[in-house]
């Protein structure tokens, strides 16, 4: 994948929500070896804890970037954009990342499969994204959260069985360092407290 980046002197006075999904992906850009070695550790420990949990996870950005899929199926009825029981349950782990702000860069990718015409599954996934982002407003702060509605436009797999649509219908949540991860490993140590 081909990221863009910001040019240095803007990322200071840049919104994270002005931002597309590949400038946030890429930014912010972790250039100290060190720092970069113990966010990796950590962000790895981190992806096995979620992958012990029983989560769907991928390391990206050089082991920088933690990516947790959940199946639509989980957090929604089928065509539907109230987050179900269940779904609130997938989601309860993540806001430990939010009451700790400026650990970590939160983000909120909703996705859809081919069914039905480009405005419906962007409308749809516009909603189930917003549903997502209000959830976590409601139980912490969304500073660092950031929600992008994909619609249909990046499947993982082709659309053409039942089972692919349904691989294709999910969240991605994107933890992306922030600064003060990137200085608690300047300083060596990197923590997310348990109880804010």
């Amino acid at each position: 994948m081909l990221i863009s980046v910001l040019p240095v002197n803007a990322k200071d006075d840049v919104d994270i929500y002005d931002l597309t999904f590949d400038e946030n992906w890429a930014t912010p850009e972790i250039k100290n070896d060190k720092q970069a070695d113990k966010i990796q550790e950590f962000q790895y420990d981190m992806a096995v804890a979620f992958k012990k949990s029983n989560y769907d996870v991928e390391l990206m950005r050089n082991n920088e970037v933690v990516v947790v899929t959940i199946p639509a199926s989980q957090l929604f009825e089928p065509n539907d954009t109230t987050l179900t029981s269940l779904g609130e349950t997938l989601l309860k782990p993540f806001l430990r990342m939010i009451k700790n702000p400026g650990v970590y860069k939160m983000l909120l990718v909703m996705h859809s499969d081919d069914t039905g015409s480009s405005t419906y599954t962007y409308n749809l996934t516009r909603q189930r994204v917003n549903a997502i982002f209000d959830w976590f407003d409601e139980n912490g702060s969304v500073d660092y959260v950031v929600p992008y509605a994909m619609g249909e436009t990046d499947p993982v797999v082709d659309n053409n069985s039942v089972e692919n649509r349904k691989r294709n219908r999910r969240l991605e949540i994107y933890l992306i360092p922030e600064q003060t991860m990137i200085q608690q490993a300047k300083k060596g140590r990197i923590s997310i407290s348990q109880n804010r």
